[in-house]
């Protein structure tokens, strides 16, 4: 496999970056301890490397009408500067990317697509475009994405905006993006600030050209250096994700799992005039009330004990295998074992008992409510 580096890997190299492969790049795994970088985020600040990251600027008189029918949602209806959450699906409902997109203007968005599936739905989108007035620009091997996560960081970030620009910072909602100015090495550099993040907490991501890229950087730490903030990498970024409840590609979606089956489907606007890939298999499964082929749907788990489930452990009901952890490790913020799990429809509601096959000796955990951890507004 090629192996692709970010614009900040000698920042990560130098910072003393263990690094590990993800989704086709280099990317900082953790820089001393993944711990202190999890509990970093929570009580102060983090910064990561978004790098990786797709984005494709969908652009033209057709680009909301283009997107409506391209995705799962109905983008037609986000304001201008604000942002949502979706899904680009198979014919048969089958998720091929969970992402965000940006309207920065009537006919202008930017759709954010994970890593390993950037060039997949970039591809897809084009494909997607015939018959439409929009042009589909793939930019993200020019384009690099920083985020600043944590109760600290708005204060971080407004010590390099402009006194005059603050409250573009301050009254920026969550899923909203602003342009703003940033101060690094003594200039102002004009960047898109979205209010958006992968943490449970809150945080900005910062989207910028590649050359410009390390001077944000090297300018965020120095910043953040009186708030706490530290360099955090993907191991940090899991566990945090894991405690919000959020789904990772790969592990929680895939094309053989639809957004009924993933808990997603409030992101399915079947309620859109007009028609959309996936939306007739998606109608039929919502009428059904089926999950999935294999009846099964994604709950969150809650250890009693002391012991952690991982990746393809099947879960147990009295002894039968009725589904499959797809996440779990320990909860660093809640002290005891979490997990995300596909299990068979009967045994998805709160409170149900269920164990975890820990390698051949059942551990207990309950059926709860997602997510497992929500900040304190």
């Amino acid at each position: 496999m090629t192996e692709n580096y970010t614009a900040l890997y000698e920042q990560h190299k130098i910072a003393g970056a263990s690094f590990t492969d993800f989704g086709g790049w280099q990317m900082p795994l953790k820089y001393s301890s993944e711990l202190a970088e999890h509990h970093a985020v929570r009580n102060a600040a983090g910064l990561f490397d978004l790098s990786h990251m797709g984005e494709v600027w969908v652009t033209g008189p057709d680009a909301a009408a283009f997107l409506d029918y391209a995705l799962a949602g109905k983008l037609s209806a986000v304001a201008v500067g604000k942002a949502k959450y979706s899904l680009i699906c198979q014919e048969d409902g089958g998720i091929i990317d969970d992402l965000i997109s940006y309207r920065r203007a009537e006919d202008k968005y930017l759709v954010v697509p994970n890593a390993g599936n950037a060039a997949v739905v970039a591809a897809a989108l084009a494909e997607r475009a015939a018959g439409f007035d929009v042009v589909v620009d793939d930019v993200s091997a020019e384009t690099s994405l920083i985020a600043v996560q944590g109760p600290n960081a708005e204060a971080i970030l407004l010590t390099l905006v402009p006194a005059d620009q603050h409250s573009l910072v301050t009254e920026l909602k969550y899923y909203a993006a602003v342009e703003v100015g940033v101060t690094v090495n003594g200039t102002v550099q004009d960047l898109l600030l979205a209010r958006t993040g992968y943490t449970g907490e809150d945080g900005f991501e910062i989207y910028v050209p590649n050359e410009d890229a390390a001077g944000l950087w090297n300018a965020l730490l120095e910043a953040g250096a009186g708030h706490g903030l530290i360099p955090a990498g993907l191991a940090c970024r899991d566990s945090l994700r894991l405690e919000a409840g959020m789904p990772l590609y790969g592990n929680e979606l895939s094309r053989d799992n639809n957004p009924y089956a993933a808990g997603l489907g409030p992101v399915v606007s079947l309620k859109k005039e007009s028609d959309f890939i996936g939306k007739a298999v998606l109608a039929e499964l919502k009428e059904l009330g089926a999950g999935s082929t294999s009846g099964r749907r994604l709950v969150g788990l809650k250890g009693l004990g002391r012991r952690a489930g991982r990746s393809h452990y099947p879960v147990l009901k009295d002894g039968v295998v009725v589904g499959e952890v797809t996440s779990g490790q320990p909860s660093p913020t809640l002290g005891y074992p979490i997990a995300l799990a596909y299990v068979d429809v009967v045994h998805s509601e709160p409170g149900t008992a269920l164990d975890i096959d820990l390698r051949g000796k059942p551990e207990p955990f309950e059926v709860v409510a997602l997510p497992f951890y929500k900040r304190q507004k």
